[in-house]
C-alpha cells in the first residue's frame, strides 16, 4: 500500500465513525468544492485542495512522497523535533520507518484545527440541546481557540522531517471519532447504573488498564462511585474543549454524567454547579484507543505501527 493510500484509509475510517449524519459530513466536502470552484486562478493556488476530500481540517499529510510503499509507520501522540530525530535514529539502526504520524495537529493542520470544533454542535444537539443554542455557544469558543493557536510555530516538526527526508502527517479527528463511537457503544451495550460502573468498565479496556499500571487510571473528578450515573454524555472528539456554558444546557437536557479525556478547571466548576458527575478517562489512554482502532485497520493491510510519544499500542486484530 502506498503512503497516500494509507493516509486516505485513516481519513475514511474517521468518516465512517463520525458522530454526525453522513449527509452532514458530505456537506462539508460539498461546501469546500463550491468555494473552490468560485475562486480565481490566483486564489486556487493558495487553496488547500485536501479540503475537497478530507472533511477534517486538523488532519493533514504535511510533507513527503505519498507514492512510496509503506512498511512501518512511527506514530506518536505529540510529534516534535525530538520524535523526528528518534525516527532518523531508528532508521540508522536498521528499522524501516517509512514515515512519521502525529496525532495532535502539526504542520498544515495546526492553525486551521479549530474548524473541527463545529462537529460538537451535532454532538450536543444529539443529546437534546437545540442546535441553534449549540451553534451560538460554539462560535465564540472556536474564535478563542483560533486566537490561541495563531502564534504557534506550526511547522517546526515538519521542517525537521524535511531536513531528514522523512514523510510526516497527522491524524487527529478521525482517531478521536473512533474512540467516541467505541465508548458510546460500550456504555450503551452494558448496564451502567452507578458512576463506579463506568470506572469498572473502563478498567476492562486494555488502553485504560495499561495506563492505570503507569499510575494514570480514569478518575472521578466530580461526583462519587456510589452516585447514579443517569444519562451519559461522551466527549472525545471535536478538536478540543467546547464552551463551559454547555454544562448548564446538558443538565437541562437530562445529562447526569460526562466522560471525557480531560477538562479545563472552569468546565469542572460548571459541571459541579449543575450537579453533574465528571469522569476523566485519561488523555493518553483515550487518544491511544482511538489511534489503535485506526492502526488495526492499517495492520490488516500489512502496515506495522511503531508506538512512541505517549501512544499505548494494543492490537485488536
Amino acid at each position: 500500500m502506498k503512503l497516500s493510500e494509507a493516509y486516505k484509509l485513516a481519513i475514511e475510517t474517521g468518516m465512517k465513525n463520525d458522530p454526525r449524519p453522513k449527509e452532514e459530513v458530505e456537506k462539508v466536502l460539498k461546501d469546500a468544492k463550491e468555494k473552490y470552484d468560485k475562486l480565481s486562478s490566483d486564489e486556487k493556488e493558495l487553496f488547500d485542495t485536501e479540503r475537497l476530500w478530507n472533511p477534517y481540517a486538523d488532519s493533514r499529510f504535511s510533507w513527503g512522497d505519498g507514492d512510496i510503499e509503506v512498511s512501518k509507520l512511527m506514530w506518536g501522540i505529540d510529534i516534535d523535533t525530538g520524535e523526528v530525530l528518534l525516527a532518523d535514529r531508528l532508521r540508522e539502526k536498521g528499522t524501516d520507518v517509512t514515515a512519521i504520524v502525529g496525532h495532535h495537529p502539526l504542520g498544515l493542520a495546526r492553525t486551521p484545527f479549530p474548524e473541527v470544533m463545529w462537529l460538537q454542535t451535532h454532538m450536543y444537539s444529539s443529546l437534546g440541546i437545540p442546535i441553534t443554542t449549540c451553534e451560538s455557544l460554539l462560535e465564540p469558543r472556536m474564535n478563542e481557540v483560533l486566537r490561541a493557536v495563531l502564534p504557534a510555530n506550526y511547522n517546526q516538526a515538519v521542517d525537521a522531517a524535511k531536513l531528514l527526508n522523512i514523510p510526516i502527517m497527522n491524524i487527529h479527528s478521525p482517531a478521536d471519532n473512533c474512540v467516541q463511537k467505541f465508548l458510546e457503544n460500550e456504555f450503551e451495550e452494558n448496564n451502567m447504573t452507578y458512576v463506579g460502573d463506568i470506572i469498572d468498565h473502563l478498567m476492562k479496556i486494555p488502553e485504560f488498564r495499561m495506563s492505570a499500571k503507569m499510575n494514570s487510571p480514569p478518575k472521578i473528578i466530580a461526583g462519587s462511585k456510589t452516585r447514579h450515573c443517569g444519562k451519559i454524555a461522551v466527549k472525545m472528539t471535536g478538536g478540543t474543549s467546547g464552551p463551559k456554558e454547555i454544562y448548564e444546557k446538558m443538565a437541562a437536557a437530562g445529562i447526569s454524567t460526562v466522560v471525557g479525556m480531560h477538562f479545563p478547571e472552569s468546565h469542572i466548576d460548571e459541571a459541579k454547579k449543575h450537579h453533574m458527575n465528571v469522569i476523566v478517562s485519561g488523555h493518553m489512554s483515550s487518544d491511544s484507543l482511538g489511534i489503535n482502532l485506526i492502526a488495526d485497520v492499517w495492520q490488516k493491510e500489512g502496515i506495522e505501527v511503531i508506538p512512541c510519544s505517549g501512544l499505548i499500542r494494543y492490537s485488536r486484530v
